[in-house]
């Protein structure tokens, strides 16, 4: 909950700036000059280049939580208890220990996305979070097949 509230805040966030960037760009343009005139195309693209990252992220966020609810329900989510460290978080060394179980499923069914997801996780656990968003990707190719 606490993820979805932040997510809001974020694009609230967003929204505002986008809507003192156009009014602020708008300005730069009627100024006539060109190095106003340039500022004021870049406080216009530029936050359309930043909503559509979000926008890109809000979706990837939302099918790959659709995924885990469906690999919940079949009660496909690991079950590995790992330790924590006193901040919270999952011990590394304990994430990296059980990682390679998570590949080697992957190796054995490469078109299961159950199997990408789980590794996925395990990516995560182990603090790898551009592998993880990678393997999640790779596990919402495959369940789109």
């Amino acid at each position: 909950m606490r993820t979805r509230v932040a997510v809001a805040v974020m694009a609230a966030l967003l929204a505002l700036y986008l809507v003192f960037a156009v009014r602020y760009g708008v300005l730069l343009i009627s100024t006539g000059s060109p190095i106003a005139i340039a500022l004021g195309v870049a406080l216009l693209v530029l936050p359309v280049m930043a909503a559509g990252a979000l926008a890109a992220e809000l979706v990837f966020t939302v099918r790959a939580e659709r995924l885990a609810r469906r690999l919940e329900e079949e009660g496909g989510m690991p079950s590995d208890e790992l330790p924590l460290l006193p901040s919270g978080r999952i011990d590394r060394d304990a994430a990296d220990a059980v990682f390679p179980r998570y590949r080697e499923a992957v190796d054995a069914a490469p078109d299961d996305w159950r199997a990408w997801y789980r590794l996925g996780l395990a990516y995560d656990a182990s603090g790898d979070r551009r592998r993880a968003r990678w393997a999640i990707r790779e596990a919402l190719h495959r369940a789109a097949d």
